[in-house]
């Protein structure tokens, strides 16, 4: 029997005969599978890891294993569920003690003049708050003030209890002040303001004073750690000096190295663990 007679002869397959199990698809696109429709996320909630991170106590990776050990309560329960979720009207506890969610953030500013340290101003003076305005979406607050003519370092954080302690004199925050005078400053005088001035709000005393190195006399150096409103120019004043250019050049062992006049950056994470270790 010839090839083609053998072929005109055999009986159809299952295949033609429309047996074949496997699904036929025509030419074109590729079949579409079917995806479970995702539930959209509540802004209203956070994570809890995530909570527990924002509100400063450590990493998520960390909060994970803190909530896995039972240190974490929300709203009176313990909660050990990974990837829980709450609101931030919710009552979060680590250790007995109350969270706050939101992310604490810590800006240092190169502030100029002419710029008030307030949050908002009646006169409608231009404030240093419009010069952090693109820094963050969180409502910051100035760490103590600088006065309208002081230029130099300013500290803006959310964080409380970091804004108590440096504000907060019996914590002896270094602050150092590069201070132009008017004349300069006579050597009895620099002696007057180390053993300290009796001014009309009471004593106050310098942590060091020095002639700044290689400058006129009328350049002074000066390390103190009282707030008290213009206490530096007071100081020159009680004198008989004029400050006429004041600039803060440390304020808590931040400096302003890298960091032009009118410009922020934010605290590197080393900065914000050196500022948690002040006593």
């Amino acid at each position: 029997m010839a090839k083609s007679d053998y072929n005109r002869e055999r009986k159809p397959s299952n295949r033609a005969a429309g047996s074949d199990k496997r699904k036929q698809f025509s030419k074109g696109k590729p079949p579409r599978k079917k995806v479970a429709p995702q539930k959209p996320s509540n802004p209203d909630e956070i994570r809890l890891n995530k909570y527990v991170a924002n509100a400063g106590v450590c990493s998520r990776r960390e909060a994970d294993t803190y909530i896995a050990a039972g240190s974490v309560s929300v709203n009176g329960k313990v909660i050990s569920e990974m990837g829980y979720k709450v609101k931030r009207t919710d009552d979060v506890r680590f250790d007995g003690r109350k969270l706050n969610p939101e992310k604490k953030e810590y800006i240092l500013l190169n502030k100029p003049k002419n710029f008030i340290t307030t949050t908002n101003d009646e006169k409608g003076r231009r404030t240093v708050m419009e010069l952090i305005s693109s820094a963050t979406n969180s409502r910051l607050l100035p760490v103590g003030r600088l006065d309208r003519n002081t230029t130099g370092l300013l500290l803006f954080t959310n964080d409380g209890d970091m804004t108590k302690k440096l504000t907060h004199p019996t914590h002896g925050v270094r602050k150092i002040y590069h201070a132009y005078l008017d004349k300069n400053l006579a050597l009895s005088d620099l002696r007057k303001i180390e053993e300290g001035l009796e001014l009309e709000d009471g004593l106050v005393k310098v942590d060091d004073i020095s002639y700044i190195q290689g400058s006129p006399k009328k350049e002074i150096g000066i390390e103190i750690h009282s707030g008290r409103n213009r206490i530096v120019r007071r100081i020159f004043e009680h004198l008989g000096y004029t400050v006429t250019k004041l600039d803060r050049v440390i304020f808590a062992g931040l400096t302003k190295k890298d960091l032009p006049r009118g410009h922020w950056r934010p605290l590197t994470e080393q900065e914000v663990i050196n500022l948690g270790m002040i006593k």
